[in-house]
């Protein structure tokens, strides 16, 4: 049995179909594990008060990719900040560089990925990064001078030296007396109580005894006398 041009025809267009689809398919799988672009994000941040800038590569595909960073001003690179290889994975892999970035400052990430020659990804991560408007450390205000207090006096910080008695020996207290203090010119008392006339009183005593005794004595005489008569 032959096979009609018409049904070969329409066996060949149903295989272009299948192939096509197939194509696209292959095509989609592809371009979906590709490394693009939008796979890369930067970030500034602060780490031990240091400012640091992060690029993250989110790429399935693990291409390698060389990442470079710099510092932009009025819309021109000022200086290279630095560059480094990552390769990416799906979780995310992430190349830190260290800048003591100032608030609002403008940085240019740029990614190359694959071959230098035919890279499949040499472009900017867009917007550019802009740090915050806060720095990673201020720097502290000096406090004010407080005046300083006058050093206090020897006789004020030093206490007054109070005399410590020997072991052994006691010190009297000295304790108020009430008698009267004796005039200028007046001998002080001994301990007894007499002054210092007491000899010549004792001395006249004893001669008024001798003139007493004689006297008694003359009278008995005399008495005596007068009897024997």
């Amino acid at each position: 049995m032959s096979i009609s041009r018409r049904t070969t025809a329409r066996s060949v267009r149903v295989l272009g179909v299948a192939a096509a689809s197939a194509a696209l398919a292959l095509g989609a799988a592809g371009n979906a594990l590709a490394c693009n672009i939008g796979e890369f994000s930067a970030e500034a941040k602060c780490a031990d008060g240091k400012g640091v800038i992060t690029v993250t590569d989110v790429d399935a595909s693990g291409t390698p990719a060389v990442v470079s960073v710099f510092l932009e001003n009025n819309g021109a690179d000022e200086k290279k900040v630095g560059e480094q290889e990552v390769k990416g994975a799906k979780d995310g892999v992430t190349v830190t560089f260290a800048e003591e970035w100032k608030p609002n400052a403008e940085y240019r990430v740029h990614v190359l990925a694959g071959d230098r020659a035919h890279p499949i990804v040499d472009a900017d991560i867009e917007p550019n990064l802009t740090t915050p408007s806060t720095a990673c450390t201020t720097e502290e205000s000096t406090p004010p001078a407080t005046p300083s207090s006058p050093a206090p006096s020897e006789s004020e910080s030093t206490p007054a030296e109070t005399a410590t008695p020997t072991p052994g020996t006691s010190t009297p207290a000295a304790t108020p007396s009430n008698a009267p203090s004796p005039a200028v010119g007046e001998s002080h008392l001994a301990e007894t109580g007499a002054s210092s006339n007491t000899g010549l009183i004792a001395g006249i005593a004893a001669a008024l005894v001798v003139v007493g005794g004689g006297a008694v004595f003359l009278g008995l005489r005399r008495r005596g006398a007068s009897n024997d008569r």
